[in-house]
């Protein structure tokens, strides 16, 4: 894998199957009496999160407690930022400190490969989310979910639902998908769907009756009410009548077909609590996936020592 993390654009096919492999042997250890691993013992890995995520930010720090790196916690809020420090500032302070990783969570589309590519840290950077633009690892770790459920995932269909517009989740799983094999449908209202999709080498549909009977995986996107400014669709009610999964929908899955989301879920809204709770959902389960997979991204790019279970190939 390269120096850092940025886009599920940067991977290879081989890098992303590499992660995935390295994430399946780490998993193990979430059945383990102890929970812990000293590939990353003396590393030190920093939290940089300018936008709230406790979902992600404790995701990427149990990762690193389990491979005994020491974790940095730095939160924008209190800190010298919100007195107007600059990222370069900041980068330059973490950098003094010793810093070996740095996952970056950024309301401005491209922050993580500024603070990557200008030269001010030898750390590497882990994009944790970027505005609207990606979340890598929320990709790897959807995928990761996808392939212990139904094996290689070429030529498997996966549709995604909903705000496509703001969703950096649907961007990263469109292009890491794509990588993997997969053919993927974007199935959202005509002003949920970004200028320029007809790029992104997916299928796209106004329809989603039409799109889940075909279906191996149906990820559901939240509506991101907090990054829009105008009126994206009538009412709360019309988005959930015609894009919404509840039990009726569900009945037209395939029998072997898993229902995702990225969270933190509207119940009631983009899915039902019955269909978020059924045994079609592995919502739960891609928490448990996102800490091996986050992992597996640390180990990776810090070069740790071998983890129990790894082949020699898996380790290099």
């Amino acid at each position: 894998m390269k120096r850092h993390l940025l886009s599920a654009a940067d991977l290879s096919r081989d890098d992303a199957e590499l992660v995935l492999r390295t994430a399946e042997e780490l998993r193990s250890l979430a059945d383990r009496p102890i929970k812990k691993l000293p590939a990353l013992r003396g590393r030190t890995v920093v939290n940089l999160f300018f936008e709230d995520s406790t979902r992600t930010r404790i995701s990427f720090e149990a990762a690193a407690k389990r491979l005994s790196a020491d974790v940095i916690n730095f939160a924008a809020k209190g800190s010298s930022l919100s007195k107007g420090e600059s990222l370069k500032d900041t980068a330059l302070t973490l950098e003094a400190m010793g810093a070996d990783a740095i996952v970056v969570r950024h309301a401005a589309s491209g922050a993580p490969h500024r603070l990557a590519t200008a030269g001010w840290t030898g750390s590497s950077v882990i994009n944790a989310g970027d505005g609207t633009h990606e979340h890598p690892t929320q990709a790897l770790l959807d995928a990761f979910t996808m392939w212990r459920h139904l094996g290689a995932l070429d030529g498997r269909r996966v549709a995604i639902v909903g705000d496509v517009l703001h969703s950096r989740v649907a961007r990263s799983n469109a292009l890491l998908l794509r990588t993997l094999g997969a053919e993927v449908t974007l199935v959202a209202p005509p002003t949920l769907l970004p200028v320029g999709v007809d790029g992104w080498n997916v299928e796209t549909s106004y329809d989603v009756d039409s799109v889940l009977p075909k279906a191996d995986v149906v990820m559901m996107l939240r509506v991101q009410g907090e990054r829009m400014n105008a009126s994206y669709f009538p009412t709360v009610r019309e988005y959930s009548r015609r894009y919404g999964l509840d039990a009726r929908r569900m009945a037209q899955l395939q029998d072997h077909t898993i229902v995702m989301h990225p969270g933190p879920m509207v119940r009631g809204m983009e899915i039902t609590a019955d269909v978020a709770d059924s045994s079609r959902s592995v919502i739960v389960e891609q928490v448990t996936n996102g800490v091996a997979v986050r992992m597996a991204v640390l180990y990776l790019l810090l070069g740790g020592s071998e983890p129990a279970g790894t082949t020699e190939r898996d380790a290099a």
